[in-house]
């Protein structure tokens, strides 16, 4: 069996597909270049035949990244391999990855079909992927965490004999317990000979409906997996993927119990980590283990003193091994373009140009507001750039609130270059900007979510609004961030805004 683990990642896939957190062909690049510092073997890099978009994503993001193999998801239909196949021309290394669903409940309600028929179609698809003459095709049997062992058996050795490579077996519902799971891989491995004699591999893609994704990966890997289907922090369909950066750190501190080597440059973790939650505008639960603000924070006074007397008595990792060693770096106003280059590159994003003249404004005036800024809010500020080609923007904001005071909010918008103002009262500040905001742009919207997240600690600190608002049926998701939260709010409102389709 081989001692290697190939690294797979589905965080520009299987996560962009998360509501509110998609991201642009920019956007993309940007996190599949750093995917790539980070040392991932396989960068799934959308389903090309689901939106134009996807198919240009895939595009670029095969032109912009050298090393890692990039995968195109697929249906067992031939018009998708066809759309794939296209899509990765470009690629210096490439991967079809096309499936069907095997568990009795896919075949009878979702393709009102029978076993047999399942099979051939999976076959067929596998076959018409060979043809397209890419380096390796990867098949996955769609739920076969709830797939009778003996049919997926028949279904994984028929896919290896038409020329697949590679066999994802996903628990895609999350429903698997580790035992039940690793039980499933070892089925197949002791069953099936070109399993067992290296000619394909199995792989894990596990969803975290019960919290269990990353136990059933490791029981995977222990029971003969030797690829992983993983998300920088669990992003992913509902509860989300296993954690790339998990698996990870398992590997690493169990390495003489589980001597497997991969790829992963641990100390690369937390750039990626702050990377994909600033981009796709989703905050990471502060006690996330590995990347969450607390996974390294000790507040226990019996904790604190056995830290203090040997780190190992409380942390079995060493922060700079997932790449803290730098987390405390702040700078000022009085830091130049070149160091704050120099710092966005460390944290995965290029600029150059006009873009990092806009952000280095941008940072120059919240360096004046906070006196010290973090990477956190240096990501924020890259991440709000392209705010500067919305066709609303909010040219500024007057709140007048406090106790037994009515809240009034006066309010300017720049549309299409245009000045428009208004004013309004209401139930607190934010409720009087939105008020006066919708005075001016008349269209039928109402809030249905709200977040606040700050991103440290700290009253002067950058505060992050996430909204969702419905107009004509539609959710949209907005993204706001500023010193002050009302301001924040509005923001995040008008990015919805920006959204809607005309």
């Amino acid at each position: 069996m081989s001692d290697r683990l190939v690294f797979f990642d589905t965080t520009l896939r299987d996560g962009e597909q998360v509501p509110g957190c998609q991201l642009n062909t920019v956007e993309k690049i940007q996190v599949a270049r750093q995917l790539e510092q980070l040392g991932v073997d396989v960068i799934e890099a959308g389903f090309p035949a689901s939106s134009p978009g996807d198919f240009n994503s895939v595009v670029e993001i095969s032109k912009a990244v050298t090393w890692p193999v990039i995968c195109a998801l697929t249906r067992a239909v031939e018009s998708d391999i066809d759309s794939a196949a296209e899509a990765l021309k470009h690629a210096r290394y490439k991967r079809i990855h096309t499936g069907i669903g095997t568990s009795d409940e896919h075949i009878r309600y979702k393709f009102n079909s029978t076993r047999e028929e399942i099979l051939e179609r999976a076959v067929a698809a596998v076959k018409y992927a060979v043809k397209q003459k890419v380096d390796d095709v990867e098949f996955y049997a769609e739920d076969a965490g709830r797939t009778d062992n003996e049919y997926l058996a028949r279904v994984v050795e028929a896919v290896i004999r038409a020329g697949a490579t590679v066999i994802n077996i996903p628990d895609t519902t999350g429903y698997c317990l580790p035992d039940e799971y690793g039980a499933k891989i070892r089925y197949l491995m002791e069953n099936i000979d070109e399993l067992s004699s290296g000619k394909a591999i199995l792989s894990t893609h596990c969803h975290n409906d019960l919290g269990m994704a990353t136990a059933n990966t490791m029981s995977g890997i222990l029971n003969g997996a030797r690829q992983v289907e993983v998300a920088i922090n669990g992003v992913g369909e509902r509860a989300g993927n296993t954690a790339l950066e998990e698996i990870a750190m398992i590997l690493k501190c169990h390495r003489q119990t589980i001597p497997l080597d991969f790829n992963i440059k641990t100390e690369r973790i937390a750039a990626a980590s702050r990377l994909v939650s600033s981009l796709m505008n989703m905050p990471i639960q502060p006690n996330k283990a590995i990347v969450g603000r607390n996974a390294f924070a000790h507040s226990s006074g019996i904790h604190q003193d056995g830290v203090l007397k040997n780190t190992q008595t409380y942390e079995i990792m060493n922060p700079k091994d997932i790449g803290l060693n730098e987390n405390n770096i702040v700078m000022t106003a009085r830091s130049g373009r070149a160091a704050l280059k120099y710092r966005l590159s460390l944290l995965g994003v290029e600029a150059d140009g006009d873009v990092l003249d806009r952000i280095y404004e941008s940072f120059l005036k919240l360096a004046d507001k906070k006196k010290q800024l973090t990477d956190d809010d240096i990501l924020m500020l890259a991440g709000s750039d392209i705010a500067a080609t919305k066709h609303i923007k909010l040219d500024s904001l007057q709140v007048t609130t406090g106790k037994g005071v009515t809240p009034i909010a006066a309010i300017r918008l720049n549309v299409a270059n245009e000045i428009f103002e208004a004013a309004s009262t209401g139930n607190g500040p934010l409720d009087a900007s939105i008020k006066a905001l919708k005075q001016i742009i008349r269209r039928d919207m109402i809030l249905r979510e709200m977040t606040i997240q700050t991103l440290s600690k700290g009253s002067d600190d950058v505060g992050k609004v996430h909204m969702q608002v419905e107009n004509e049926g539609q959710l949209y998701y907005g993204f706001g961030s500023d010193t002050d939260i009302i301001t924040a709010g509005v923001e995040a409102y008008i990015d919805c805004i920006n959204k809607f389709k005309n």
